[in-house]
């Protein structure tokens, strides 16, 4: 069958069902495009974050999918159980070598999520090869060199060494994407990227419109009472969270008495050693992760929502959780860089209060704070919803990814391809 339509793929180490992390913002894009027009391809991974281990069910040398409109093809490759150091680069390379080994047929356009770096870094020496005269766009979620550097993952010669290849693959795209200005900035200002190669597309929240939620039922199913104040953790634990302050936060709120639970809620690469850090720790609960329907609920029904970054962390990425938290309505509290992104985001909706990472007496004040100001903390949470129903607007977001394809793409020069629903394993 002949398609004259424009044929998108989209390259990317994370893709849905993977509840957290930048899967959500990949699959939705890809649905959007093909709702849009586009013939959307996916290359990428079994789902396997944030447990970095497969999900049942899945783990095959590949895999081909056709689901909302998307040809979606699963590339087995090297995932450690601890995601740190060289297993982390071996993982993202044997997924680049996994890409860089299969056919990708005609496109019109290829899209790459950045991270995983070196994958796409090696996804785009194969676009040079094989598809040099096809548009090539970097879509950036978090900057990669920034990461090593704020969370001391990694020493000076590492950092450096990346920094180039981050470089490198950000220079040679057509067009970078960011998530948002204060991005924007420092791909132009640290990697030399000019400014009209880049766009700006914010990041959604991808949970649907919240319904009405029955706080005192959804309290009760966690274990919540009535008289305690609830702040909660949901996403990723990672090194980057710097969770431990959470359980010192908890640890402190327990021995003055205080009648507060903090709540994180997930999985991740740090999930063992925190648990193991709170044991014993009346005021403090950890939650495996939810269905969207009861992580909605849980949202909508704590007191108060929290992001907790480590000491340091300041300019690498904006937290996707901040998407899904405006939309709950519950106000916000960020433990983190005080000059930072996250921090600027939270002043910019309006939606909560800012405290400096790695402190747990000012987190605990903070809490206390908004607990004794309830309304002060509804309208902290309407604001929250009003931003994201404004700014964060995820078709409005779709549509300009869109009409930037749209005017990379030669569309005189485009002929119809035959097209199956899958991609050629």
């Amino acid at each position: 069958m002949s398609h004259p339509s424009p044929i998108v793929l989209a390259l990317g180490l994370n893709y849905p069902p993977e509840p957290t992390g930048i899967s959500p913002y990949t699959g939705s894009m890809a649905r959007g495009l093909a709702r849009r027009g586009f013939i959307t391809r996916v290359l990428t991974a079994h789902p396997h974050y944030p447990d970095w281990k497969v999900k049942p069910g899945y783990g095959q040398w590949s895999r081909s999918e056709h689901l909302d409109g998307v040809a979606i093809t699963r590339l087995r490759h090297y995932i450690p159980a601890v995601p740190k150091g060289l297993r982390r680069l071996a993982s993202e390379i044997s997924f680049g070598a996994r890409l860089g080994g299969h056919r990708w047929k005609d496109v019109d356009a290829i899209v790459a999520v950045s991270p995983a770096l070196v994958s796409s870094a090696l996804a785009a020496v194969r676009a040079r090869v094989t598809h040099r005269n096809v548009p090539f766009v970097v879509w950036v979620q978090d900057l990669y060199t920034l990461g090593l550097s704020e969370t001391g993952q990694a020493g000076g010669t590492v950092v450096k060494l990346m920094s180039m290849v981050e470089g490198w693959l950000l220079r040679s795209a057509d067009r970078v994407v960011v998530i948002h200005d204060r991005f924007a900035t420092r791909v132009s200002e640290d990697f030399g990227v000019p400014r009209d190669r880049i766009e700006v597309v914010r990041n959604w929240t991808h949970l649907p419109p919240a319904k009405t939620v029955d706080v005192v039922a959804t309290r009760a199913q966690f274990g919540w009472a009535d008289d305690e104040e609830v702040v909660l953790h949901a996403g990723n634990m990672g090194v980057k969270q710097g969770l431990g302050n959470v359980v010192d936060a908890a640890r402190l709120a327990a021995e003055r008495g205080e009648r507060v639970r903090f709540v994180l809620l997930g999985a991740g690469s740090e999930l063992q050693r925190l648990k193991e850090a709170g044991s014993g720790i009346p005021t403090l609960q950890f939650l495996s992760p939810l269905n969207d329907a009861d992580f909605a609920a849980a949202l909508g029904s704590a007191d108060c929502l929290l992001v907790n970054e480590l000491p340091g962390v300041s300019e690498m990425a904006v937290p996707s959780k901040l998407t899904s938290y405006f939309s709950a309505g519950r106000p916000v509290i960020a433990a983190t860089d005080v000059t930072g992104i996250t921090a600027e985001e939270i002043r910019n909706a309006d939606a909560g209060v800012v405290v400096p990472a790695g402190d747990p007496a000012a987190l605990l004040e903070a809490v206390s704070a908004l607990a004794a100001d309830p309304e002060g903390s509804r309208r902290l949470g309407a604001n929250g919803r009003h931003y994201r129903s404004t700014v964060l607007d995820e078709e409005s977001a779709i549509d300009q990814f869109t009409e930037m394809l749209r005017r990379l793409i030669p569309t005189d020069d485009r002929v119809a391809v035959s097209v199956p629903d899958t991609l050629t394993t």
